[in-house]
């Protein structure tokens, strides 16, 4: 992986109803999960990727707390900016004008003033400067600098905020575009599914606390790893410590991490846990993965405490793939990282979906290879015009990216284009990572 493919890590944290899902969507525009229709997986997103001039950032929105009292609401905001203080490298605090300052905004504030991160203020709903325009000088008091008007209903003074967003942005240097050879794994999954575990058994070391409490490990943790000579990155990703008196939203909090921690991965294991089987949040999980384009490994941990016959694996096997159908090309392995049972094989598969991730096909064995399948399976036609498939190339990789150029975009089905994937699959391998297709157009003239 690249590190100059990092993307900065944007948090927007306020209060709830002061707009932040407004700003949002405000900043993100129309761009969203290309996931979105999987079954299982949220349409809810509370993140996206987003651009302000020639960088791209990640926009994480950390709405959605409701709690039922005042004093609950300021426990609850203080866990959720800590929560941006850990993960994010920018923090947008979103208040509201016509509100005004309120307990909760002095709470929230007083965290991240002690933080190291740079935090930008926003004050929202300033739709008449006339009306509200005195009253942005009262959050000067929060001390975190020049308050910036914003209306995201009208999506006014959105630039002037990301151009202060993006001024505390790290610096883009030549030399991180040299490549890392590390291969760097982001550990992700549910709560008390055995990733502090399973580190702590490669590492041979505790590096991170092991308990039996859900959420138990606080910040995501980096571990490096020698084996045989190849250098990996394990990044053990965070859960969060449930207070009883907060209603929060634990997997919320999860996404977050996962996120930011899935974004600067080349391979992700997705931990499930072999009792509990298949969860909505593991899909929810796993769809993050497949749309950040990442070589996808899932786990099935605890396998030694399941009661088994000859065909356990074949039928949860086929249960995964089903639930799953999405990443329906992910490998699976079942593992125990208690006993360290096929810890092993999971750093040769590891090995394997991290170079599929980075194979590149030469532009005529390709063309070979699309061509015998054209010729295989008729390509699809309306009203007697035919799709032609003229030529095809790689034109990236994590994740590999194919172009391919036809005559006519709207006869491209998705179900061949399904069948040339499968085609591309069966010669390739290409067993862990997702494949990436652009489609484009282009008249026989043309030559």
């Amino acid at each position: 992986m690249k590190k100059g493919q990092k993307k900065p890590v944007v948090a927007i944290v306020g209060r709830p109803n002061t707009g932040k899902s407004s700003l949002f969507n405000a900043i993100t525009g129309d761009r969203r999960s290309i996931v979105e229709d999987v079954p299982g997986v949220t349409r809810d997103r509370i993140y996206a990727e987003a651009s302000w001039l020639d960088r791209d950032f990640v926009l994480i929105d950390t709405g959605g707390i409701e709690p039922e009292s005042k004093d609950v609401m300021l426990e609850s905001m203080r866990e959720q900016a800590q929560i941006a203080i850990d993960t994010a490298d920018v923090i947008i605090f979103v208040t509201d004008v016509q509100t005004g300052l309120v307990d909760s905004d002095m709470g929230v504030a007083d965290i991240l003033r002690r933080s190291i991160k740079p935090v930008v203020l926003a004050v929202n709903k300033t739709d008449s400067v006339k009306k509200y325009g005195m009253d942005i000088y009262e959050f000067y008091n929060l001390g975190l600098g020049d308050p910036v008007a914003v209306s995201a209903a009208n999506r006014q003074g959105i630039g002037d905020l990301l151009e202060q967003v993006s001024s505390h942005f790290p610096e883009r240097n030549p030399g991180d575009d040299e490549e890392d050879d590390a291969v760097r794994v982001a550990i992700v999954g549910k709560p008390n599914t055995g990733k502090s575990s399973l580190i702590n058994r490669i590492t041979g070391e505790n590096r991170v606390i092991v308990s039996d409490v859900a959420g138990t490990t606080r910040d995501s943790v980096d571990s490096e790893v020698v084996r045989k000579g190849k250098r990996y990155v394990l990044t053990d990703t965070a859960g969060i410590r449930r207070h009883n008196k907060i209603r929060d939203n634990l997997e919320h909090y999860m996404i977050i991490r996962a996120v930011a921690a899935v974004e600067r991965s080349d391979v992700v294991v997705l931990m499930i846990d072999a009792d509990e089987g298949v969860t909505e949040q593991d899909a929810k999980i796993a769809g993050i993965a497949e749309e950040n384009g990442k070589a996808v490994i899932i786990a099935v941990n605890k396998w030694d405490l399941i009661e088994k016959d000859n065909s356990s694996v074949k039928k949860y096997t086929e249960k995964i793939r089903n639930t799953l159908s999405f990443i329906s090309w992910a490998e699976i392995i079942f593992i125990s990282a208690k006993t360290g049972q096929r810890i092993d094989r999971l750093f040769d598969m590891i090995d394997a979906v991290s170079e599929n991730h980075a194979m590149r096909i030469a532009t005529g064995v390709l063309n070979e290879i699309i061509a015998e399948a054209a010729a295989m399976k008729q390509p699809p036609s309306d009203k007697g015009k035919r799709l032609r498939i003229f030529y095809s190339t790689q034109v990236s990789v994590k994740p590999p990216t194919f172009v391919l150029f036809v005559n006519d975009r709207k006869l491209f089905h998705f179900s061949y284009l399904r069948y040339i994937e499968n085609q591309i699959r069966d010669s390739f391998g290409f067993m862990g990572t997702p494949l990436r297709f652009i489609i484009r157009e282009r008249n026989e003239k043309d030559g």
